[in-house]
């Protein structure tokens, strides 16, 4: 099981993106737990997440994300806009599963 954190301002624009990574996961076998929360809570809900993203809005924050996370291995990285815009939630998990490989 793979679990994936999405944080942007209020964390309720991503949760229509987290509904189309869950769709996306399902649809390749993938067991994946994907939510989305306010960027003000990452300290406790990135805790014991293999990968967070940021929603575009919230794209400042990616040094201070940076700099939390990398003590617990966790990678951090900013939904492209497009996807974003687009709800493409297959290229967004995609993009995920690439950085928790790395």
């Amino acid at each position: 099981m793979i679990t994936i954190r999405l944080f942007c301002s209020a964390g309720m624009s991503t949760s229509l993106m987290v509904n189309k990574m869950r769709a996306a996961a399902e649809a390749k076998g993938i067991e994946a737990d994907i939510n989305a929360f306010p960027e003000a809570t990452m300290e406790t809900n990135a805790e014991g997440a293999d990968v967070v993203l940021l929603g575009p809005q919230v794209r400042f924050m990616l040094k201070k994300s940076e700099a939390l996370l990398a003590p617990k291995n966790i990678p951090v990285a900013v939904i492209d806009m497009k996807d974003y815009g687009l709800m493409n939630g297959e290229v967004v998990l995609e993009k995920a599963m690439a950085l928790i490989k790395k």
